[in-house]
């Protein structure tokens, strides 16, 4: 459970990342109480999680999640870069991830 937690944790990331972005420097209102909501839920799922996960572990893959799924945002919604070297380096965080998941000590 403290896995799905902490991926939930790491969605939410990614949504008040994104949100940042409408909030336009925190001048309107709806968007940056909504963005300021997410913000405080992904880190309340986080200290939650680390209830039972290592914090270094789940620390990393909480950014990681958020880094990664701002970046695929980022490339769908506005129209950041997709290049091959981009896509790369999103894809060493993927296997960073993956190993911190699979490893024995992260419970």
């Amino acid at each position: 459970m403290p896995w799905v937690i902490l991926s939930l944790a790491g969605l939410l990331e990614v949504a008040w990342a994104v949100g940042l972005k409408s909030t336009a420097g925190f001048t309107r209102p709806v968007p940056s109480l909504l963005t300021g909501l997410a913000l405080v839920a992904s880190v309340w799922l986080l200290a939650l999680s680390v209830r039972t996960l290592p914090i270094g572990t789940a620390y990393a893959v909480w950014t990681g999640i958020g880094a990664v799924g701002t970046v695929i945002v980022g490339i769908v919604k506005f129209g950041e870069s997709a290049s091959f070297f981009r896509l790369a380096c999103v894809g060493l965080i993927v296997i960073g991830l993956i190993g911190l998941k699979f490893d024995p000590g992260s419970r």
